[in-house]
């Protein structure tokens, strides 16, 4: 597993450091020993959430002001939504900057974009643009590709438990921008999400149990969809979580632990149809928000090895070894089961 060291550790970039998420990133960076440039727009509130970061001040719509508060750094994670609105200005200065990027999006047309518009940027500068690298998009990417064999894909299907979504603010902006018409795959092809009442509950485990299901997908498929062929792509989330989403009294996360976690718990489960076979596996844990942090770190270490190569816009089992991943992860962030991990 890659690691670094205090002494040696390259400086990665967080954008949106003072954001929900984006605290979580930071403390994981930091915690991994990495050094941390918090960039943002109030300086007050970097100093003081961070007071041992080394802090910058850019805004969104200062191209020249984002690349010199990039400059030094190895990696840029975009935690900031929406991503409709942030990946591209934060994407264009991470590579003139001679950084990485990865953000983690759960917007499809953000991801889709990012993949569209700068693969020959990423290409051409030598370094990776990572969409979606979260827990919408990145943690089904690791585990449907740590489950497909060579070949043609039949179906990928992706379950979403939440015991409760607490939506932050971020996620309440970004529900608000982001108007965009969802897809799946049929037919190998992106197709528009259509209405559909035939979706049948799903049996997660205990505690989560049954649930009723809704078809709701996220940037997984745009993700999957990237490298993967697959005839059908679909995901899932549990109605309830969508109920506690859509109500407007429904509170934003509350810590309660040490690490800042709420209360949260949540089941990923990913089946993968090829070749007359199914397999699955899942990953269990808690608060979504807080996971994203040590997979985007972990993502963030891969890339920094001395002897990385791989450029362009990538999804993130592209990008790193999907199972050596998930082996990083499992037992700390999260729990995972079924068959993605050999034994």
């Amino acid at each position: 597993m890659p690691s670094t060291s205090l002494a040696t550790a390259p400086f990665i970039a967080v954008y949106g450091a003072t954001g929900h998420t984006g605290q979580f990133v930071v403390h994981e960076a930091q915690r991994r020993g990495l050094q941390v440039v918090v960039v943002g727009r109030n300086a007050a509130r970097l100093g003081q959430l961070f007071p041992s970061a080394v802090a910058r001040v850019a805004a969104l719509d200062d191209a020249a002001g984002l690349e010199q508060a990039f400059a030094g750094c190895a990696v840029v994670i975009n935690c900031a939504g929406p991503f409709l609105d942030t990946a591209a200005p934060v994407a264009q200065a991470a590579l003139r900057a001679g950084c990485h990027y990865i953000d983690v999006t759960a917007e499809q047309a953000s991801a889709q974009a990012s993949l569209a518009d700068f693969d020959a940027a990423a290409r051409a500068a030598g370094r990776v643009v990572l969409p979606a690298a979260g827990f919408y998009g990145g943690l089904a990417d690791l585990l449907a590709s740590a489950l497909a064999r060579a070949g043609q894909i039949d179906e990928i299907t992706v379950a979403v438990a939440l015991d409760r979504w607490w939506p932050t603010a971020g996620t309440r902006k970004t529900g608000e921008r982001n108007n965009v018409p969802r897809v799946v795959v049929k037919g190998g092809q992106f197709a528009p999400l259509l209405p559909s009442a035939d979706v049948p509950d799903w049996a997660f485990a205990p505690p989560m149990g049954r649930q009723q299901m809704i078809e709701l997908p996220f940037s997984e498929i745009v993700m999957l969809a990237h490298h993967l062929q697959a005839d059908t792509i679909r995901s899932l989330i549990n109605r309830s979580a969508i109920d506690d989403i859509r109500d407007a009294s429904t509170p934003t996360p509350t810590a309660v632990d040490a690490d800042g976690r709420s209360a949260q718990r949540f089941e990923l489960v990913v089946q993968v149809a090829q070749a007359g076979a199914t397999r699955s596996a899942g990953v269990r844990g808690q608060d979504i928000y807080a996971v994203t942090a040590p997979i985007v770190v972990e993502a963030a270490l891969r890339l920094l090895a001395p002897t990385y190569r791989r450029s362009g816009a990538l999804a993130l089992a592209e990008a790193v070894d999907p199972v050596d991943l998930l082996r990083a992860l499992h037992g700390q962030a999260l729990q995972v089961f079924g068959d993605a991990l050999p034994a």
